[in-house]
């Protein structure tokens, strides 16, 4: 089932340009955890493997998934956090009808989704747009963060296309500090599941940067590095060893206290 993000006063709307945020259903009766998916896609695109490819498996294991058509470039910051919080609002708000728990809502991204993921669990206190309607009056925060090989950075270790998908051109060094999002992690970050290849296009210090911001809070965190592996692989269970970071990710749930998904 599919819902449609914004049905009035959607924020940022750009004339002729046919991007319409939605959020899909992959509901199951097995858990009250719900993951609410940023496909990857260098803030252009959407990885459908990274996308439905998530849900599915998240499903088959017990987990209600919820996949996040979000708008890309030509629309820019904030136009992506904007859908990435009323996403989380529009799930907790309807936590009831789809079977979940409001404190069971995670957040899952890869690339370019691992940095809106990771943005709005770090950025939930800002108001980036006003209030059209009661969804909004829930909060935006996720329970937890899941970071598939992850664009955080937008400094040293920056993935350019990325970054100049989010801001466009003109960005500036005001922009890159805001959304360089281990610079804003707190001890209210949500504790987070993060892996990563080490030979990754997307550098993996993008991930270790996280993690050491997380770890200088004493929020919890569980993170791999793969020796072995090119960007984009998702469940990628035909890689080498790679393939068991989804194995790891139904045990970190359980380490969370949240329901068994089996």
């Amino acid at each position: 089932m599919k819902y449609k993000l914004w049905e009035n006063g959607m924020p940022y709307t750009l004339p002729d340009v046919d991007q319409c945020p939605e959020v899909e259903a992959y509901l199951t009766d097995k858990s009250d955890i719900a993951v609410v998916i940023f496909p990857g896609g260098g803030y252009k695109d959407l990885a459908e493997h990274e996308k439905s490819g998530y849900a599915k498996w998240l499903q088959e294991n017990g987990i209600n998934a919820f996949t996040v058509t979000y708008r890309r470039t030509p629309y820019h910051h904030p136009a992506e956090i904007s859908d990435a919080a009323r996403a989380v609002r529009f799930v907790r708000a309807n936590a009831e009808k789809f079977g979940i728990s409001k404190n069971k809502i995670a957040v899952m991204g890869s690339s370019a989704g691992g940095h809106l993921a990771a943005s709005i669990s770090v950025h939930y206190d800002k108001d980036f747009y006003q209030k059209v309607d009661e969804i909004d009056n829930e909060s935006p925060r996720p329970d937890g963060t899941i970071l598939c090989y992850p664009v955080i950075d937008m400094f040293e270790y920056v993935h350019e296309g990325s970054r100049e998908n989010l801001f466009g051109k003109d960005f500036t060094i005001e922009d890159c500090n805001l959304m360089a999002v281990q610079r804003h992690v707190t001890e209210n970050t949500p504790p987070a599941f993060l892996w990563h290849t080490a030979p990754d296009e997307v550098h993996c210090e993008n991930s270790l940067l996280y993690a050491t911001a997380l770890s200088a809070k004493k929020v919890p965190f569980e993170l791999h590095i793969y020796p072995f592996g090119p960007h984009g692989l998702g469940l990628c269970g035909w890689y080498k060893n790679v393939g068991q970071w989804s194995e790891a990710l139904l045990k970190w749930f359980r380490a969370l206290g949240w329901r068994d998904p089996y």
